[in-house]
């Protein structure tokens, strides 16, 4: 089978996709909005002919040219919308159209039935839940976690030890606002999901040595298969920065083995779609599955992007990174436009809360920097996160 570019190469006809997560019903509508609606614009560059259910924010006029000028496969039936009614609305519509919908996080079978999904959302929910991994992964790749009331969080995760938290949910929110890494010796400062959960996973802290997110894919056909091993970038508090592309150090043998089984068990439970697995090697030799992500992720859509830019040149380097700013897409797309015109710069989505009814002003632009040479990539990569992130 031919490596894919596209979400209609992978999910097949019929299938509209939905990248939203649901709206937890004990948290306000206002918290996370963007995160939200980020995600659902987020699968646009290389959707083709798949229907996106899609924040408006992610379809500006400018933000879609510079995807097509790239020469990305940009969807080309986005079902826009500006508010939470019409994010409803356009759910409605495309059952309404004989669409059958793959949710990339569960939302409540009172906005569409499983018997309409691709993937329930229950099996979605499970897949992603922190407290879930052991059941899908064997047990010499399995990290040290217990489940645990958050009323018992203090006696199981003191504040001179070092651990990680993660939320034992099947809400499955994502942008990593589900963990949440202490070091020994600092303040605790619990994250917001400890105050909504009655129980959450405490793991070991890991000393990384090496960090692959192994992105892999089940087509129609319920088949697992590799799309590509990539490097993971992760900032002082341990949260996904970037990837990098392409002169990877390889993952060893029998761990990417394990992550090809780990994806068939969850095919054979009737998984569809994309999904990413964190993995990596410590520094005393372990080799541990940090993470499944049973969704599109970041990772998922530049690696779509290089099979159409460059299919050919795969394991030249390139680094995917994101600007956040209050100016404009339009304006941001105006200044990067020398850096686009002379070559190794692309556009692979992003979104303006303009054009929904956010009072937030701010804009998201997802970018993959590639060339030749890994120094002169990372060195250009930098160089725009540090003159437009603000």
């Amino acid at each position: 089978m031919a490596a894919p570019r596209t979400l209609t190469d992978i999910y097949g006809p019929d299938i509209a996709v939905c990248a939203r997560p649901a709206q937890e019903p004990t948290v306000p509508s206002s918290r996370h909005r963007i995160m939200r609606d980020v995600l659902s614009a987020r699968p646009l560059a290389v959707a083709a002919g798949t229907p996106v259910i899609s924040s408006a924010g992610g379809t500006e006029p400018n933000l879609i040219a510079a995807l097509r000028d790239g020469g990305l496969p940009v969807g080309t039936d986005p079902r826009e919308f500006r508010t939470e009614a019409e994010f409803a609305t356009r759910v409605t519509e495309a059952l309404s159209d004989g669409l059958r919908l793959s949710m990339e996080y569960p939302q409540p079978t009172s906005l569409y039935p499983d018997e309409r999904s691709v993937k329930s959302a229950e099996l979605v929910g499970y897949l992603n839940n922190k407290a879930s991994i052991s059941t899908f992964v064997a047990p010499r790749f399995q990290a040290r976690r217990e489940i645990v009331a958050t009323e018992d969080l203090a006696l199981a995760a003191p504040a001179e030890k070092s651990w990680v938290l993660k939320a034992a949910t099947n809400a499955a929110h994502g942008a990593s606002l589900d963990v949440y890494l202490h070091r020994a010796g600092d303040l605790v400062a619990l994250p917001a999901f400890t105050d909504i959960l009655t129980e959450v996973v405490v793991e070991e802290y890991l000393s990384i040595h090496r960090n692959w997110g192994v992105q892999l894919y089940v087509a129609a056909d319920g088949q697992a298969r590799l799309l590509a091993v990539t490097d993971q970038r992760i900032d002082s508090d341990g949260i996904y920065t970037g990837g990098r592309f392409g002169l990877v150090v390889p993952l060893p043998a029998d761990l990417l083995v394990e992550c090809l089984a780990i994806a068939q068990r969850a095919a054979d439970v009737g998984y569809r779609g994309m999904c990413s697995l964190d993995c990596a090697e410590t520094h005393d030799g372990r080799l541990v599955m940090l993470d499944l992500n049973f969704r599109i992720t970041s990772g998922s859509i530049p690696l779509l992007a290089l099979h159409t830019i460059r299919p050919d040149a795969l394991d030249r380097p390139s680094e995917s990174t994101k600007i956040t700013t209050t100016a404009s897409v339009a304006a941001l797309l105006a200044a990067l436009r020398p850096a686009l015109l002379r070559g190794g710069l692309l556009v692979t989505g992003g979104h303006d809360t303009r054009r929904t009814d956010n009072p937030i002003k701010q804009t998201t632009l997802h970018l993959l920097v590639f060339g030749d040479d890994p120094d002169d990539v990372a060195t250009r990569r930098a160089a725009l996160e540090n003159m437009y992130n603000h």
